[in-house]
């Protein structure tokens, strides 16, 4: 029997981790946090699992569907529409269908006919080969126009790349609207039973998920493959890491010279930071606000019990304040009590009856390696996944461009190189 080590336990991972043990691997999960899940991991409020970084999938995502009805989780699964809107103009407005493009007064009705044609074409477009070489803002100037851009796009792209939204491939915008669907669906009890399940499933099979264990290192010795962790080194036939390119780089021995300059230019990433209210009451009426006003500290709004209800966190409802960073951001060694204190009185301008008293507790999380930064040519600077250390297979969020980060789209990734891992094993 192969043993395989598979480092990280996120969606990628655990997906690729059971396809190993279903292939008869024995399989060895390293997660240097104490549960797994990756950055869906979570944290009990009231009793019931809440994501620190909130999630959803789409009817789209085929393969997460399938995983939580293969391991007996299907009925958990809630599927609906909850609204979900813009903050623009001092006002929140749903932008989730046709109807409600038309009636987005924001925008010009020529704008807005003009948005709801060009959203209805990347639908319809198969795949993204033809916007290959073109850029996410020339794309959108040009096709859903400059008023269009203005008042909806930019605001939003700005908000999550940063001083990189000049440079954001329109491979990727097509995939976030290609890939979605007005239906949401969210496990009651929160992703991270999804996680739990499958450490279970693996130890079914005679494999085991060890938590709390960083790694210190990987290198090719003889013929084995040495993983070194804090408690010492274990030998293994393959190793399927997904964790960031720059990550492995730092902790991979042997690596080429021009492998790790190559793509130590081309793993850039965004830092993802959040903010979770637990409010004694509600603070609007929308699921999810793209925050397209000027001036706040977030760029996103989710109130996570405009769908699951307050009675499954205690009677709490949860507020989501969301930001995407740049790594050596402020806000990433502030005190929770100072960023409480930058936040709350921007709730003010959401609902202005809004008071410091209905905050019942706070809980700030952060995430370094959040989302890559998605350039155009994006795609032939990303590492092979069969790395140039014998046994050493490299597979993370960055490689299920050109489809957005998320859990189905990862574990779709995880089985498949699983497959060629199985298929490259001796026997």
């Amino acid at each position: 029997m192969a043993d395989v080590a598979v480092i990280g336990a996120g969606a990628l991972g655990m997906a690729g981790a059971r396809r190993l043990a279903q292939g008869g691997a024995r399989v060895t999960v390293f997660e240097r946090e104490p549960q797994p899940g990756g950055l869906t991991a979570g944290f009990k409020v009231g009793g019931t699992w809440l994501d620190k970084f909130y999630h959803h999938i789409f009817r789209t995502d085929t393969r997460m569907i399938g995983l939580f009805d293969e391991l007996g989780l299907g009925d958990r699964m809630q599927w609906g529409r909850p609204p979900t809107a813009v903050l623009r103009n001092g006002q929140i407005r749903r932008l989730d269908g046709p109807l409600e493009v038309l009636r987005f007064s924001p925008l010009s009705l020529p704008a807005r006919l003009r948005m709801g044609l060009a959203v209805a074409a990347l639908k319809l477009i198969p795949d993204p080969e033809r916007f290959e070489g073109q850029t996410a803002v020339q794309w959108l100037k040009r096709w859903m126009g400059q008023e269009a851009y203005q008042v909806i796009w930019e605001p939003q792209i700005r908000g999550k790349f940063g001083a990189f939204a000049e440079k954001i491939g329109m491979p990727w915008f097509w995939a976030r609207v290609h890939d979605r669907t007005p239906q949401l669906g969210y496990p009651r009890g929160g992703f991270q039973l999804i996680y739990e399940a499958l450490a279970a499933d693996l130890e079914q099979r005679g494999s085991t998920v060890r938590l709390n264990t960083p790694i210190q290192g990987i290198q090719r010795r003889g013929d084995k493959v040495i993983v070194t962790t804090p408690t010492g080194e274990e030998a293994f036939d393959a190793v399927l890491c997904s964790l960031p390119t720059r990550l492995f780089l730092r902790i991979t021995s042997d690596l080429p010279d021009q492998y790790v300059a190559r793509f130590t230019q081309t793993g850039e990433h965004i830092s993802a930071h959040i903010l979770i209210l637990e409010l004694d009451r509600k603070l609007q009426d929308a699921y999810w606000v793209s925050v397209a006003d000027p001036g706040y500290p977030f760029v996103a709004l989710v109130e996570h019990t405009n769908w699951m209800p307050a009675s499954d966190y205690g009677g709490s409802h949860l507020v989501y304040l969301g930001n995407y960073l740049p790594p050596d951001h402020e806000f990433f060694i502030m005190s929770d009590a100072a960023i409480l204190d930058h936040f709350l009185p921007h709730l003010s301008r959401v609902n202005p009856a809004f008071d410091r008293s209905w905050v019942k507790a706070a809980h700030v999380f952060a995430a370094p390696y959040a989302q890559p930064i998605v350039g155009v040519g994006y795609r032939e600077n990303l590492p092979p996944y069969r790395t140039p250390v014998p046994g050493v297979w490299l597979a993370n969020m960055g490689h299920v461009y050109p489809h957005d980060r998320g859990q189905n789209y990862s574990a779709i990734l995880g089985e498949d190189v699983a497959d060629r891992i199985l298929t490259d094993l001796p026997g």
